[in-house]
């Protein structure tokens, strides 16, 4: 079915494409500096602080999408044992005194120098590499739980040393993209049913286990009832996107960045682009991720063999679960986590991760 949304003839690439997600990475150089140069002024003596971080890592990952449209994707079948022993010790460095960076309660980050690097967005992509190139090989086994156990042991390991960071919404995102992903590969229903029971048992659990989730829960279901501590967050964003109306109070001039709400520029700024470019600002914005998440499918369903299909899938849907999530976040339709905006948030390892994917994703469009 999908195949049939195929536009384009074999051996062109989607230029659109590229251009959405570069365009996309220069707006949200645009709405970090308005969301961060107050901070940046504040905390740090330079209103360009985090743009400047941000403009670097633009330029790295144009660089990085550019070469990676390039390289024939069909090669990275080869790195999917290699890319998954690194990004798991990768995300088990985290834990190493001296090497890891723990910011606000959580270490999700590895420290060199200067540099920060968060392991788990590189573990998305490459759980998504991994799980496409095993079910390739193993076509005619993935419909069994046997074939299948390979893609859970190294969803769960992901998992588990991301859930232990914390860091539960790229906990769910890894969890979401595994389920999808073995759907996708023609698993039976029967199998799925197996794997899906356990996930979704699991929610509740991880919530229970620890007390912060708890108050993250409560504060959701009534963040009014602790508007200064646990709710304080959810209702600044609430406040930003209701005083954004229909039109926004225009470019650079939301009120809710003067640190009344926390990480404007990186996990909330969804919330300043709803004040600043009101209710019609943000369906343009969405359009455009909806756009970059349709392109994407068209090209894994117009993808003529297995490993290339599932690929194509895995990036489009790392991508557009992690936008979904975000949008809920903000809004308030699910309990708050800290998660990145994709291509627009503040934060170089996400930007350059995902925009050194879509060049993967253009690869295989034009590869056919």
């Amino acid at each position: 079915m999908i195949k049939s949304l195929s536009v384009r003839p074999r051996g062109r690439g989607d230029i659109l494409l590229l251009v959405c997600v570069a365009g996309m990475s220069v707006f949200g150089c645009v709405m970090i500096y308005s969301a961060g140069s107050y901070v940046g002024r504040v905390q740090y003596g330079d209103e360009f602080y985090f743009v400047r971080k941000q403009l670097a890592g633009v330029v790295i990952g144009m660089l990085a999408m550019l070469a990676m449209a390039f390289v024939p994707y069909r090669r990275l079948k080869k790195l999917k044992i290699p890319l998954a022993l690194l990004s798991a010790a990768l995300l088990a460095l985290v834990f190493v005194p001296g090497v890891g960076v723990t910011n606000y309660g959580a270490t999700r980050w590895i420290g060199i120098g200067a540099v920060t690097i968060q392991p788990s967005e590189i573990a998305k992509y490459s759980f998504a590499l991994f799980a496409a190139a095993h079910f390739a090989e193993h076509y005619d086994r993935s419909r069994s739980v046997k074939g299948v156990l390979p893609v859970l042991a190294l969803g769960i390991v992901f998992c588990v040393l991301i859930i232990i960071e914390p860091n539960m919404s790229i906990t769910m995102c890894v969890g979401l993209l595994m389920l999808a992903l073995v759907f996708l590969s023609g698993t039976n229903l029967k199998t799925f049913a197996v794997m899906l029971v356990p996930c979704i048992v699991a929610v509740p659990v991880l919530i229970v286990l620890e007390p912060y989730r708890l108050q993250r829960l409560s504060a959701f279901i009534d963040p009014w009832a602790s508007p200064k501590e646990e709710g304080y967050q959810l209702i600044q964003s609430l406040y930003a996107l209701g005083n954004g109306g229909w039109f926004g109070v225009g470019l650079f001039n939301s009120t809710q960045k003067y640190r009344f709400l926390p990480f404007a520029e990186s996990d909330f700024i969804l919330s300043v682009m709803g004040e600043e470019l009101g209710f019609v600002g943000l369906v343009i914005f969405f359009a455009v991720c909806l756009f970059i998440v349709w392109r994407g499918m068209v090209i894994a369903g117009r993808c003529r063999e297995p490993f290339g299909y599932l690929l194509a899938a895995g990036i489009t849907l790392v991508y557009g679960i992690q936008v979904i999530v975000n949008a809920l976040v903000v809004s308030g339709a699910i309990p708050p986590t800290g998660l990145p905006l994709p291509l627009v948030s503040s934060g170089n390892t996400s930007l350059i991760i995902t925009m050194a994917s879509m060049g993967v994703l253009y690869n295989i469009s034009a590869s056919g």
